[in-house]
């Protein structure tokens, strides 16, 4: 007599597959919690919550890869999650901040930000399997990603924590288009410079100086917070033209090794 199966909703999960959703689960929370913390005025906190989401958002996706962990159901997860915690959460932020000074433009711009966000989530779960792209794109995302994009879009909430903005509410006019663009950025078809194949194998004569160099931006960004992450959101608006010059420069030895376009 032949053993049947238990029904399909009492096999057993791997753990291996758990981990990495319980981390985007935990990056959720933060996401949220930053937009409790903003309806109550407590806006450093409530920046912190949005960064300690981007940290656990990088922290997920290499924790699938090494574990061997990813699902169809993670990737969802994951897109969920960005878009509450990298397009809802800052675009709230920033209303509540500064934005709703402007009345409805304030929140327009706001809106712009959340929905760039939401369309730039769509268009990488639908190109993310590409099998036509060349090897050389993987280096590269097209427009921002949503954890960069929210947080480049704060930067004028760390430069009012270091005083740099005095009056966010005179500062208003000023913001809605610097959000507007990084809204803009976020879907448009610039190349970025992707971090997904770093953290693979380390030389060891790099692996001191990368401990050290990791354990001295923890410590800063712990003692000088909006320093850091304000010196982090201009350095990353100024790599931008250094990326699109050198997509152009592999697009440009693709084609000549392959006769096309990329």
């Amino acid at each position: 007599m032949v053993e049947s199966l238990p029904p399909k909703r009492f096999q057993v999960i791997p753990v291996r597959f758990l981990l990495p959703n319980l981390v985007t689960l935990l990056a959720l929370c933060s996401g949220v919690t930053s937009i409790k913390l903003a309806i109550e005025n407590r806006y450093e906190l409530a920046v912190g919550a949005i960064i300690v989401a981007i940290i656990l958002d990088a922290v997920d996706g290499r924790l699938a890869r090494m574990l061997k962990g990813s699902s169809r159901f993670g990737a969802e997860l994951d897109s969920l999650a960005d878009f509450v915690n990298f397009g809802v959460a800052p675009a709230l932020l920033l209303y509540f901040w500064s934005l709703h000074e402007l009345g409805n433009l304030g929140w327009i711009a706001a809106l712009s930000l959340a929905v760039c966000g939401a369309l730039r989530l769509a268009r990488f779960n639908v190109a993310v399997d590409d099998p036509d792209k060349p090897a050389f794109t993987k280096n590269f995302f097209t427009g921002a990603p949503a954890p960069a994009g929210a947080g480049i879009a704060m930067l004028p909430m760390y430069l009012g924590f270091l005083g740099v903005l005095s009056d966010a509410a005179a500062a208003a006019p000023f913001i809605a288009p610097y959000v507007f663009g990084v809204a803009i950025l976020m879907v448009s078809h610039v190349p970025t410079w992707s971090g997904k194949n770093m953290g693979g194998r380390v030389s060891r004569e790099h692996a001191l100086m990368i401990l050290s160099f990791t354990v001295f931006f923890i410590a800063m960004l712990a003692a000088f917070t909006w320093h850091v992450l304000a010196l982090c959101a201009v350095a990353y608006l100024a790599m931008l033209p250094f990326g699109i010059r050198s997509y152009r420069r592999q697009a440009a030895a693709w084609k000549g090794s392959n006769g096309a376009e990329p």
